[in-house]
C-alpha cells in the first residue's frame, strides 16, 4: 500500500511524538518498571497503528464515493 504525500507527512508527525514515548517505555522496561514501561510501549504502538486502521470522520465521504462509483461502474473484465 503506497502512501500519498499527506499520509507521509502525517506519519512523520506521528512518529515525532511516538518515538520518544516508545524509547521512554523501553528505558523503563530496562530499569525493571515493567508495568509503566509496557504501557508506554503499547501507547507508542497505538499512536502509530490506530490512525491507519481507524475510520476517521474525514474518511467517510471518500468511502461513500468509492462505494457509489464501484456499484455504478463495472470493470470490462467483470462483464465477460
Amino acid at each position: 500500500m503506497r502512501l500519498g504525500i499527506l499520509e507521509m507527512i502525517g506519519l512523520g508527525a506521528t512518529l515525532i511524538f511516538a518515538l520518544p514515548v516508545g524509547i521512554f517505555g523501553l528505558t523503563l522496561l530496562a530499569d525493571g518498571r515493567t508495568t509503566l514501561g509496557g504501557g508506554m510501549v503499547v501507547l507508542a504502538v497505538l499512536m502509530v497503528a490506530l490512525p491507519k486502521f481507524l475510520t476517521m470522520p474525514q474518511d467517510v465521504p471518500g468511502l461513500v464515493v468509492e462505494k457509489v462509483v464501484g456499484t455504478a461502474t463495472k470493470d470490462p473484465d467483470e462483464e465477460e
